[in-house]
């Protein structure tokens, strides 16, 4: 079996660029609170089930541009010790990754795609 974390585009492994994600959304989430957007925690999903079978959490936040969200490990929680922790996550919205990407980009744009809610 093939350790993907230490896979490398040259540059950095994926161990390296989750480790990035994680801190970089860490820093966001904390902004976001800042400016007054939901941003919340959870062990379990909307319907109650445990994340991933248990050992995961789901960091959610309700943006202008739409929901986006997060899975982490245990070990990641203290990260997110400034968002809220809330018994069940909000109903997820659907939304894909390429549905974050371009939420992302419009919220930084400044930009709310057609059809989404504010």
């Amino acid at each position: 079996m093939t350790d993907t974390g230490s896979i490398s585009d040259g540059f950095h492994t994926f161990e390296e660029l989750y480790e990035f994600r994680r801190l970089y959304h860490a820093y966001a989430v904390r902004a976001w609170l800042a400016a007054g957007y939901p941003v919340v925690r959870s062990w379990r999903h909307h319907d109650g089930e445990p994340c991933f079978g248990g050992g995961w959490f789901i960091v959610v936040a309700q943006l202008p541009t739409g929901q986006v969200s997060n899975h982490y490990r245990a070990e990641s929680w203290s990260l997110f010790a400034d968002v809220p922790e809330v018994e069940t996550a909000p109903v997820w919205d659907g939304h894909s990754a390429g549905d974050v990407t371009r939420r992302l980009r419009a919220l930084l744009g400044g930009d709310v795609p057609t059809g989404v809610a504010s």
